[in-house]
């Protein structure tokens, strides 16, 4: 500040609290003052406030502490007083006076607590724990802190950036993260004159001069940034590569205007990262540029074709205000066919990327750079000029869509093969209604991944569902009325519909069967290590352990597997004890792996043309494959055996508790799935059972007990079951073996 600024300063604080100073008075104040102290004195002048009421002087003060208190910053944007301080480096390098071929310096340097126990939060893969972040030191070789910008610094709120978008509040960030921050400059004044100052900053203590700054050689700034505040340390990157990233994400549009950007590293004595190799790594080919209009404001949109890697792996939209990114938007599956990854025959692979700029967007951003003062959307009837976020979006994705018109097709085009493949080889319940999905414009990333591909699928399937429904009530509602002339090509469209619904489910029945195959044929063998599954994880996947029949949804067992008559049961028990079962009667506490009866309305025993309701018993035992303890004592046949008849000799009741005739000889059936070990054999050839035709397992009928007996292999179990279902498999196209 030069001494007729400094005086007028000091006079209009002297009118404002009422004191009378002669011009000579003023002058000599100022020339006692030292060049950075006439600096200071502008802070005075923007606290004071004169108005005239009732004749008497008011002065209206700024409270730095409520400044920086009522100051937004959230956790996620930790690093933004940083990078506030790296713009105004760039800003001060671009204000040096023209002429110098010199593009400018700018050292970020991150400063660790060397006395503080090793960070151990997450790191990336054989990279040492990284030390905690104590605070930054940002140096330039800019234009310093002259007079006028260190008025604009005392000045909250100051305009003297504006038409830079700058909005005065920076360094209430900076307080806002930081304890504390430290500020050594030196400037030239107009008779290139070098001269230094030096302050500290800080809530507490406001602007502290601390004298004059040495050790400068040309005009420059270091700003410390000290006492990085636990809550903002805790969510910002810790290493130096991913801070450098962001730095540079966020001032990308430095590097891509007409002249590029100084020359800007961080370290912090372990590594160093130059910024200018990031715009090679990120960068893939020559950029582009379009313009939009939305309602008469124009809008400017820098597309960028970016290296695919895994940290350039979606397409973005980067809204832009003042030279800095605001908000980082993903644009996957807003532009059908935009997902990851393009490619086309120009550069190959590419991600996609949009730069918006416009002073539209510079006017409404709101003073943390964090958001922008715009509605996201506008409900009603909006007036002509009401701009939303949705409408400047809507815009730029038409724009997208014709820049990236080939490339999309392309993917388009991968995708829909992808949806077929899975639905042929994987999702065959979707091929009935895969035609109607197609209809609803779906989209999907060739590379997405099946569960992902499952669950968009299974969206749209029950999104036509619930249509179907609401559209069969309208109809089936008009049908008692006179109908309407196209009530006949409605009907016919959702009859189809709804056939085309029960076939997907169908196909999805089927399918689960295959897959419930696939894993009992996984179970079955053994592990790298020799070691089989224990007999239980089998029993599970057949019918859940230690469950009853009100237990179990119908489909929620995978009794077919055994015989697909079990699905026609009335009392049904897993891994039970016979004293817990209803229709037993029985007080043991054995427990047999599966229980089943069934009540058949037909004439078993029949006399005199009377029916009588009798119960069919089930028992089923599950031995754990190659399981070679078939011995007397644990012979499995006679375990079966022993549980019928218990089961006969209690008093028999219907899973409800009603009482069934007596009957004394219920048919029975015992199914014994294990293994055919030398053991097994020898116990089925003394109970006088008879070998299948593929020799993987035994069967027989036994007078005594009046039971039908059938031993199973597991791969007889298996193939079985897979022979049963062979036809439906083939229907939908899935592998029988």
């Amino acid at each position: 500040m030069n001494n007729v600024a400094t005086t007028e300063a000091i006079a209009k604080v002297a009118q404002a609290l009422g004191l009378t100073l002669e011009l000579r008075d003023t002058g000599r104040l100022c020339e006692s003052l030292r060049p950075q102290g006439r600096a200071f004195v502008s802070v005075v002048a923007a606290r004071v406030v004169s108005t005239v009421e009732g004749g008497k002087a008011m002065a209206l003060t700024t409270s730095l502490a409520g400044r920086v208190r009522n100051t937004s910053l959230p956790k996620s944007h930790a690093l933004l007083p940083l990078l506030e301080a790296i713009v105004n480096a760039i800003q001060a390098i671009d204000a040096r006076p023209g002429g110098s071929d010199d593009p400018g310096r700018i050292d970020v340097r991150v400063c660790r607590d060397t006395q503080a126990e090793l960070d151990l939060g997450p790191t990336g893969p054989g990279r040492a724990p990284k030390k905690p972040i104590i605070g930054f030191t940002v140096s330039d070789d800019g234009v310093g802190f002259t007079p006028r910008n260190m008025s604009s610094f005392e000045t909250l709120d100051s305009d003297f950036k504006a038409d830079l978008g700058c909005r005065g509040v920076g360094r209430l960030l900076w307080l806002k993260a930081f304890d504390k921050v430290s500020v050594r400059s030196a400037y030239e004044d107009g008779d290139g004159k070098l001269h230094g100052l030096q302050f500290r900053f800080s809530v507490a203590q406001e602007v502290e001069p601390n004298g004059e700054a040495e050790g400068f050689s040309r005009p420059g700034a270091v700003i410390s940034l000290d006492g990085f505040k636990k809550s903002f340390q805790q969510n910002a990157p810790k290493g130096v590569d991913a801070i450098a990233r962001e730095i540079f994400e966020h001032c990308i549009w430095y590097f891509l205007r007409p002249g590029g950007a100084p020359v800007v590293t961080v370290t912090d004595d372990e590594e160093l990262v130059s910024l200018a190799g990031l715009m090679d790594e990120f960068v893939d080919s020559a950029m582009t540029s379009s313009t939009i209009e939305v309602k008469g404001h124009k809008f400017d949109m820098l597309n960028l074709r970016l290296k695919a890697t895994a940290r350039n792996s979606f397409p973005r939209l980067h809204w832009c205000a003042a030279s800095r990114v605001v908000i980082d938007e993903n644009l996957s599956g807003k532009v059908p066919g935009l997902h990851g990854r393009l490619a086309d025959d120009a550069s190959g692979e590419f991600v996609y990327a949009c730069y918006l700029t416009s002073d539209f967007l510079d006017d409404r951003v709101r003073s943390d750079r964090t958001a922008f003062d715009i509605s996201d959307r506008i409900s009603g009837q909006p007036l002509v000029d009401d701009i939303s976020l949705d409408d400047i979006r809507e815009a730029v994705l038409e724009e997208v869509a014709e820049i990236l018109k080939d490339p999309l097709e392309s993917a388009r085009e991968q995708g829909k093969q992808r949806v077929h493949d899975f639905v042929t080889k994987r999702a065959p319940r979707y091929r009935p209604v895969l035609a109607k999905i197609e209809e609803r414009g779906i989209t999907v990333d060739p590379s997405v991944n099946d569960q992902d591909l499952e669950l968009q699928l299974h969206k749209h399937l029950k999104k036509i569902e619930s249509e179907a429904f609401v559209k069969g009530q309208e109809i089936f509602a008009e049908a008692e009325a006179e109908p309407a002339d196209d009530f006949k090509e409605r009907l016919d469209g959702y009859l189809t519909t709804v056939s085309e619904i029960n076939q997907s489910d169908l196909a999805a029945y089927v399918s689960r069967r295959r897959t419930v195959l696939d894993l009992l044929g996984r179970l079955i063998r053994a592990d790298r290590d020799g070691r089989y599954s224990r007999e239980d994880a089998i029993h599970s996947l057949i019918v859940p352990m230690r469950t009853e029949s009100n237990d179990v949804a119908s489909d929620g067992s995978n009794l077919w597997i055994i015989d697909e008559r079990l699905a026609f049961h009335d009392y049904l028990a897993s891994d039970k004890t016979l004293k817990s079962m209803p229709v037993t009667g029985s007080e043991s506490t054995k427990e047999p792996d599966i229980l089943a009866t069934r009540l058949i309305d037909a004439p078993v025993l029949a006399a005199e043309g009377e029916k009588l309701p009798l119960p069919s018993i089930v028992v089923v035992e599950i031995k754990r494959p190659m399981r070679k303890d078939a011995t007397e004592a644990k012979n499995p046949i006679q375990q079966c055996l022993d549980y019928v008849k218990r089961i006969r000799a209690g008093g028999v009741m219907t899973a409800t508790g009603r009482p069934i005739p007596p009957a004394q000889e219920p048919p029975a059936f015992c199914y014994i799935i294990a293994d055919l070990t030398e053991k097994m054999i020898e116990r089925c050839e003394i109970s006088d059972l008879r070998p299948t035709h593929d020799g993987l397992g035994y069967f027989g009928y036994n007078n005594a007990a009046k039971a039908y007996i059938e031993v199973m292999s597991f791969d007889g179990l298996v193939n079985a079951a897979t022979e049963r279902n062979r036809a439906f498999f083939d229907r939908l196209g899935l592998p029988s073996s």
